[in-house]
């Protein structure tokens, strides 16, 4: 059984929705998942872990929140090497940018990710929801 932890920041509640939808994937799959906010996440629990799905809205000029969760996931970069990881997240405007550059910074520091990154455009849809719980089953195979 996979251990996977699903890490997100959430301002309006759309993120957080995805991250809810991702865990449930993960543990239908057989996954022994939980969730947590970065707050509650360090680099410490990673070697305890098998995979990680990453969860942050575009924030101002499509970058990822500065305040809390990009320090945790730079802090956590350099110990997930070898780690099935992947991204999330919505966005208000824009086209998706910031997911790109972070997808493009984990290519940069050798991160493989495991499965196609999953946004969407304010709250999540149906569509957006069947897409993060396949995110989370990817994690858990």
């Amino acid at each position: 059984m996979s251990k996977i932890a699903v890490v997100y920041w959430s301002g309006t509640g759309n993120t957080e929705a995805m991250a809810a939808a991702v865990l449930e994937g993960a543990k239908e799959k057989g996954g022994d998942a939980a969730i947590f906010t970065p707050s509650d996440f360090d680099v410490s629990m990673i070697d305890s872990l098998d995979a990680i799905a990453f969860g942050c809205p575009a924030m101002g000029g499509e970058v990822l929140e500065e305040d809390e969760f990009e320090p945790m996931f730079s802090a956590c970069q350099s110990k997930l090497g070898g780690k099935k990881i992947a991204l999330f997240g919505s966005y208000g405007w824009g086209d998706g940018e910031w997911m790109r550059t972070w997808e493009e910074t984990c290519k940069g520091a050798g991160l493989e990710l495991a499965c196609d990154s999953v946004i969407c455009n304010e709250a999540p849809d149906d569509e957006a929801v069947a897409a993060c719980k396949a995110l989370g089953a990817a994690l858990a195979e």
